[in-house]
């Protein structure tokens, strides 16, 4: 398993992420593993650019994916605190935004 590049605090979910990722057969996991390990998912280059940096300098961090049934999902880590601590990681729809 690759190593994590960030950790991602308190991990949540909206309802309308669970009722996708129920209707695609899929459990969060793997999304979330991808994320955390860096691989970004449905972005262009330059938006994995940004996420490395956010990474670096405790900025925001989105991911982008697409499930089974071809649902978007976004996967958001919030900027780090003062304390340099990401406080927590949720699973949107795009359209929850």
């Amino acid at each position: 398993m690759a190593k994590e590049k960030f950790l991602p605090g308190r991990i949540v979910a909206t309802p309308g992420v669970l009722t996708a990722l129920e209707a695609s057969g899929e459990t969060p996991f793997p999304y979330l593993a991808r994320h955390i390990q860096g691989d970004w998912g449905d972005l262009s280059e330059e938006d994995k650019a940004e996420n490395e940096l956010g990474v670096r300098e405790g900025f925001r961090i989105l991911s982008a994916y697409t499930l089974l049934n071809e649902t978007k999902i976004w996967i958001i880590t919030e900027a780090a605190n003062d304390e340099g601590v990401r406080e927590s990681t949720t699973l949107l729809l795009p359209s929850e935004y």
